[in-house]
């Protein structure tokens, strides 16, 4: 099997392996997680306070009267 695996570094040999990693590296996937909760957190923001879209009538006949209480 050694035959197979010449041409692949084994993990020992990969820079990233047991918490090796530079501090670039840390510091590139920290930024990215972070800009990624921030734009998460717009959208999340957005999608809150959105008006909703999804009425049904038109501006003669709109079918709800604004007026009416709920029956209890």
């Amino acid at each position: 099997m050694s035959k197979l695996n010449k041409g692949e570094p084994s993990l020992e040999k990969i820079d990233d392996y047991n918490g090796n990693e530079s501090k670039q590296k840390r510091n590139t996937i920290r930024l990215v997680v972070i800009l990624l909760l921030i734009v998460g957190g717009i959208f999340a923001y957005l999608k809150s306070t959105s008006i909703p879209t999804d009425y049904v009538g038109t501006q003669e006949q709109s079918n709800v009267d604004g007026n009416k209480k709920l029956k209890e």
